[in-house]
C-alpha cells in the first residue's frame, strides 16, 4: 500500500511528526506507520518500547488528542502504527493549524483558514476561544477608552456602561463559555502580542522609500491603538498649514483627520491578525498609505471595495465592539465615508492595491508637501539647542495652552518626568513661559512657523 491522503510513511520518529498527526487529525483522520521507507517497505525501530510511551503522551499534550499507538511485526521487524481519528474541533500545534491534503502536510494561513475555522466550528478566527488568560488580566485603560468612547457616541446606554466587566464582555459577545474569545484580548489586554504576534501598528516618516527618517510602534490593546495613533501622526508625523480668519487661528493638514481615522479603524478590524505581520502606515511628505494584511471575501477585487458592498469584516467580533464604542458603522460604508471627506477636503479618493494577502490605501496631498516634522538636520538652523521632541512639545502647546505635562506625556508615548525635564529646558531656553502658576497657561515665545 502506497502513502495516500490518509497514509503516510516514516522511517523513524521525530517530535515534528505531531505535525503531520495534527493534519490527519484536521482532515478526514489517517493512519502513521514508524518504521517503513516511503513505498511501505519495513525496515524497522529500534526502540520501539519507548515510543509506544512517549508518543501518546506528547500528542496529549501538543494536541489534546488521544491517538492509538500498536506495535505491530512485519517481516520480523517492529513497526510503530499510530492511528488518527478525524477531530470535529480545530486541532493546533503550538498556535499552527495543519491539513493533510493528498500525501503532503500544508500549513493553514490567512483565508485557507478563516475557511477551515468557519467549516469547523462556524468561528471566525477571532471568536476562537484562548485558555490561560482570565478577565482579571484585561487592561482598565482600555476598558475606560470603551466606556469613554461609547458614552460619546450614544451605542450603549448608560446601564449597559454599568455593567461588570463579565456582563459587557458577555454582551459584546466576546466570551465562548469560560473563556475570553481572541477578539476579547486584543481589545481589552495590555499585552495581546502574548498570544498574538505582530498585533500592533507601525508608524514611519519617509523622504524616498528607501529612506527611512523615524519611526514609532504603538502596542496595546486594540483600543488603546485606536485611541493612540491618530493623534500621534498629527502631533509628530503631520504638519499643518497655518492661516488666520482675523484673530482665527485656522490649521489645515494635508489629509482629513476623520478620513485617515476611518481608515485605520478598517484596517484593525480586517486585518488579518494570523499573519503575525502589523498595520503599518508610511508617511511621506505629499502621501500616505495605511496597509494590513486581509482576506478579502471570495471574488472581491479592489475595485469592489470602491462600490456600495455589503458590511464583511474579516473579525466580525472586533467589528462589533469597535460599532458599539462608536469608531465605526455597520453598513460597510467606511470606504464612501473616507472618499466623502477627501472629496469636501478637496484632495483625490484614496487609491486601494491589492497585492495577494496585502491591501493598502493611499492618500495624496495636493496643497503642497507635507513639510518634514521634527527632522535633526532642520532644528539647529532655526532653534538652537533644541530636540525633536522639545519641538513637538512647543507645536503641541502652540495648539493647546492649557494641555497638561500628564496629556503630553500620553501622547508621546513617554515618561511624565520626562517632559517636565524637557519643559524645564524650554523654559531655560527662553522659547516657553508659565503664566498665572498652576492654573494658568503655556506661553510658546518663538513663531509656529520655526518649531
Amino acid at each position: 500500500m502506497s502513502e495516500s491522503q490518509i497514509v503516510e510513511y516514516k522511517e523513524s520518529w521525530r517530535d515534528e511528526y505531531i505535525k503531520w498527526i495534527c493534519g490527519f487529525a484536521n482532515a478526514q483522520g489517517g493512519t502513521m506507520y514508524i518504521g517503513k521507507k516511503d513505498d511501505g517497505t519495513p525496515c524497522g525501530v529500534v526502540d520501539s518500547k519507548k515510543l509506544l510511551e512517549d508518543i501518546p503522551n506528547k500528542v496529549r499534550d501538543l494536541l489534546g488528542l488521544i491517538v492509538d499507538v500498536d506495535l505491530l511485526l512485519e517481516d520480523g521487524k517492529n513497526i510503530i502504527r499510530i492511528t488518527v481519528p478525524e477531530s470535529i474541533y480545530p486541532v493546533n500545534y503550538r498556535g499552527e493549524y495543519h491539513y493533510r491534503t493528498g500525501c503532503t502536510k500544508q500549513l493553514l494561513q490567512g483565508s485557507a483558514l478563516t475557511n477551515f475555522l468557519i467549516k469547523k466550528t462556524g468561528k471566525k478566527w477571532d471568536s476562537v476561544p484562548l485558555e490561560n488568560v482570565s478577565i482579571d488580566d484585561l487592561d482598565k485603560e482600555s476598558f475606560d477608552i470603551f466606556y469613554r468612547e461609547a458614552v460619546r457616541s450614544g451605542r450603549m446606554s448608560a446601564d449597559d456602561l454599568k455593567l461588570s466587566r463579565h456582563n459587557l464582555l458577555e454582551k459584546l459577545n466576546l466570551l465562548d463559555g469560560q473563556y475570553l474569545k481572541r477578539a476579547a484580548v486584543l481589545l481589552f489586554h495590555r499585552t495581546p502580542e502574548k498570544w498574538i504576534t505582530g498585533s500592533y501598528v507601525k508608524i514611519g516618516f519617509f523622504e524616498t522609500d528607501a529612506d527611512l527618517r523615524y519611526q514609532d510602534e504603538i502596542h496595546g490593546s486594540l483600543m488603546i491603538q485606536a485611541d493612540r495613533v491618530i493623534d500621534l501622526l498629527y502631533t509628530k508625523y503631520l504638519t499643518a498649514e497655518i492661516s488666520y480668519d482675523n484673530v482665527t487661528r485656522i490649521e489645515h493638514y494635508p489629509f482629513p483627520k476623520d478620513a485617515v481615522r476611518e481608515a485605520l479603524f478598517n484596517a484593525l478590524i480586517h486585518q488579518d491578525f494570523s499573519a503575525s505581520i502589523p498595520v503599518q502606515i508610511s508617511v511621506y511628505r505629499d502621501k500616505l498609505y495605511i496597509s494590513n494584511d486581509c482576506v478579502f471575501p471570495e471574488n472581491w477585487t479592489a475595485e469592489t471595495l470602491m462600490q456600495k458592498h455589503r458590511s464583511l469584516p474579516h473579525n466580525p467580533d472586533i467589528a462589533n465592539t469597535f460599532y458599539r464604542a462608536g469608531f465605526i458603522e455597520s453598513w460597510g460604508r467606511g470606504i464612501e465615508k473616507i472618499c466623502d471627506l477627501c472629496h469636501n477636503y478637496n484632495i483625490p479618493s484614496p487609491e486601494y492595491t491589492v497585492n495577494g494577502a496585502d491591501i493598502m490605501m493611499k492618500f495624496t496631498a495636493v496643497n503642497g508637501p507635507n513639510d518634514v516634522p521634527n527632522v535633526p538636520n532642520n532644528v539647529p538652523n532655526r532653534v538652537p539647542n533644541l530636540s525633536d521632541r522639545e519641538c513637538i512639545i512647543l507645536r503641541m502647546l502652540a495648539n493647546d495652552e492649557k494641555l497638561s505635562t500628564a496629556a503630553i506625556a500620553k501622547e508621546l508615548c513617554v515618561t511624565e518626568k520626562t517632559i517636565k525635564r524637557d519643559i524645564a529646558e524650554l523654559q531655560q531656553l527662553g522659547v516657553l513661559v508659565r503664566e498665572g502658576g498652576t492654573r494658568g497657561r503655556w506661553v510658546v515665545k518663538i513663531g509656529y512657523d520655526i518649531i
